[in-house]
C-alpha cells in the first residue's frame, strides 16, 4: 500500500528559516524519522514524500518518491494522490504528517488492518483521548460550556483512506480551509473511525515540540 508523507510546510511557526521537513531533529531532517517508520511498517511497500515547491532536491532519504506540493496542506494531498494513482490504482493509502516524527509503525499497520477489516468505514484515523478539560467560547471570548471530552479526541495522524472516498472529498471540498483530509471526508457524507494512539505521537509545530521530540528519541532508543 502508498504512504504520502506531506512536508510542504513553511515552517513559520517553528522559526525554521526555511522547510519545516528539513529542521534537524536528533541530527536528521525531520521529515526523514517519519520515512523511517513507514518502511519500518509492514503493509507499506511505497513511500511518496510532497514537498515544497521547487525544492526536491534537498529531501534525499532513499527509496522516496517526491511529489511537487500545493498552496496548502490539502493542494500538497491532492497532488500526491495524482502522483499515486498515475503509479497504479490502490484501494487505500495512508496520509502521514511529517510533523510528527515520533509515529510508531505498528500504529501505521493497525491503522490499515483496521480500515482494511471493516467494510462499513470510508477512513480510520489515528485519535488520543482528551486528558484536559474544555471548554466552547462565544464571540466576546466568555465560555459558554464545558464539553464532555469521554466523547473528544485529539485527531492526530497517520490517517488511512480508501482512494475513492479521498478523491471525492478532495474534489467536493473546502481545500483551502481544511485543517485535515478525514473533516474533508466528513463534509462529502463520509464514515470516519478512530484508533486509539499514544498522546507520545506528538506534531512538531513551535521550538519546545523539537526539544520534546528529541527528548522522547533519546527515551525511546
Amino acid at each position: 500500500m502508498p504512504a504520502l508523507i506531506v512536508a510542504a510546510g513553511s515552517g513559520q511557526r517553528l522559526g525554521a528559516g526555511g522547510p519545516k521537513a528539513l529542521v534537524e531533529l536528533a541530527g536528521r531532517p525531520l521529515y526523514a524519522w517519519s520515512v523511517d517508520a513507514f518502511r519500518q511498517a509492514n503493509n507499506i511497500d511505497r513511500i511518496y514524500v510532497a514537498v515544497p515547491p521547487g525544492r526536491a532536491d534537498l529531501f534525499t532519504e532513499p527509496g522516496i518518491v517526491t511529489v511537487e506540493g500545493g498552496e496548502t496542506r490539502s493542494h500538497s494531498v491532492a497532488n500526491g494522490l495524482e502522483a499515486i494513482k498515475a503509479d497504479g490504482d490502490p484501494a487505500m493509502v495512508v496520509v502521514h504528517d511529517a510533523a510528527r516524527p515520533l509515529v510508531p509503525a505498528a500504529l501505521i499497520d493497525a491503522a490499515v488492518i483496521g480500515l482494511g477489516s471493516d467494510t462499513e468505514l470510508h477512513a480510520l484515523i489515528a485519535a488520543a483521548p482528551m486528558t484536559d478539560t474544555v471548554k466552547r467560547l462565544g464571540g466576546d471570548g466568555v465560555v459558554v460550556e464545558t464539553l464532555d471530552r469521554s466523547s473528544l479526541v485529539a485527531v492526530q495522524t497517520p490517517q488511512v483512506f480508501r482512494v475513492e472516498a479521498l478523491e471525492r472529498a478532495l474534489e467536493s471540498g473546502d481545500l483551502a480551509g481544511a485543517t485535515d483530509d478525514a473533516s474533508l471526508v466528513e463534509a462529502s457524507g463520509g464514515s470516519v473511525g478512530v484508533i486509539e494512539a499514544s498522546s507520545g505521537n506528538i506534531k512538531v509545530t513551535v521550538p519546545g515540540d523539537l526539544e520534546l521530540a528529541t527528548l522522547l528519541l533519546q527515551r525511546n532508543r
